[in-house]
């Protein structure tokens, strides 16, 4: 039976910078994190110095692996042959693209064939739900103080979970007549909250699902449009009547708020928002709507008129059970720092203005 309290335990593990073993159907990978290690950290878990280097296939496109018949496959795990100038330095740049420019790599890499394809791929998975670069030294059938399963995993953050834990009155600028709710699931370390504005009448909510956005609805980022975006929403749904904003803690379209940063650094050597977030190994949107599905039923709304550009963002509310009746555009002029980060928006990820 799966476990995701084990995963929780697997991501403290790799963001303190521990080994963890992962058992899959094709054997089991011990694992080191190449992010949070360190060389001390490296000699002891791999001392024979034959531990190869584990990484997204992404990263393998941009590092010219693709061309090499065990790393062509799209979107699964490459093995990298551990040489002996593919020191720790080395698998640290080979690991972050924002190093990239700086950094002369020596080579040539060779990929190998990887073995334990099931254990490979839940590891980049994992790293992705820790927020870190999903870049391993693995070790073939090694061991490991906590030893997890793909399945662990999969239930990390399970939607059917999420319970609200408390609700409060809330006036907030631009709509006086609030109440937040804060919802958990036991797993995960942040909260997600749901601004319920007004009183429901009877009619569909206007909602709006607002991913996380430090720099922007905080810092007041340019670069973006998240918070325009935000103070926007809640003028909205005031004058409609009533509604709900639902804010997700999912920063940066789910890689977290480091891998953002690092993206936007990749940003500034001329890459934009989608080669940026694939060049580091993660999806273009790494975001999971079914809990927001989730927070609405659970506040007994099944029809929404949903505030959004993003049919994605309809597609998974209707598959999770939540019928989406109206779609309303939800369009704010760019300025000089975003016009291109919207642009894309526009073109690569279906965005309807």
């Amino acid at each position: 039976m799966s476990d995701a309290r084990l995963t929780a335990l697997a991501i403290d593990a790799l963001r303190r910078g521990w080994p963890i073993a992962i058992h899959g159907a094709g054997g089991t990978l011990a694992l080191l994190p190449i992010e949070t290690a360190d060389p001390v950290r490296l000699a002891a878990f791999d001392p024979s110095s034959q531990a190869p280097v584990l990484l997204s296939a992404g990263r393998a496109v941009t590092l010219k692996l693709a061309n090499q018949l065990a790393a062509a496959a799209p979107d699964t795990p490459v093995l990298v042959e551990r040489a002996p100038w593919l020191d720790f330095a080395t698998a640290t740049a080979l690991a972050d693209p924002q190093l990239d420019l700086g950094t002369p790599l020596k080579g040539p890499f060779r990929a190998i064939p990887v073995a334990q394809a099931e254990a490979a791929g839940a590891a980049l998975s994992l790293a992705r739900i820790a927020g870190m670069l999903p870049a391993f030294f693995a070790v073939a059938d090694g061991s490991a103080a906590l030893t997890i399963t793909p399945a662990d995993i999969a239930c990390h953050e399970d939607a059917a979970r999420l319970t609200i834990a408390t609700h409060a009155r809330l006036p907030v600028a631009g709509a006086e007549q609030a109440e937040i709710y804060a919802f958990r699931t036991p797993e995960m370390p942040g909260e997600h909250v749901a601004l319920v504005i007004g009183t429901p009448d009877g009619r569909p909510p206007l909602v709006r699902l607002h991913s996380e956005c430090l720099t922007g609805d905080v810092l007041g980022s340019l670069k973006c449009d998240c918070g325009p975006q935000l103070d926007a929403a809640i003028a909205a749904i005031q004058a409609s009547g009533w509604g709900i904003l639902l804010y997700l803690r999912q920063e940066g379209r789910g890689i977290g708020l480091i891998n953002k940063l690092r993206a936007y650094a990749l940003q500034d050597q001329g890459f934009d928002t989608v080669d940026a977030n694939t060049r580091l190994g993660f999806a273009v949107d790494s975001r999971n709507f079914a809990v927001a599905a989730r927070m609405l039923t659970l506040l007994g709304q099944d029809q929404v008129r949903l505030l959004t550009n993003n049919p994605e963002k309809v597609a998974q509310l209707e598959a999770a059970g939540v019928a989406v009746v109206e779609r309303v555009p939800h369009v704010l002029p760019s300025n000089p720092h975003n016009a291109q980060y919207l642009a894309t928006k526009r073109d690569r990820t279906g965005h309807q203005f």
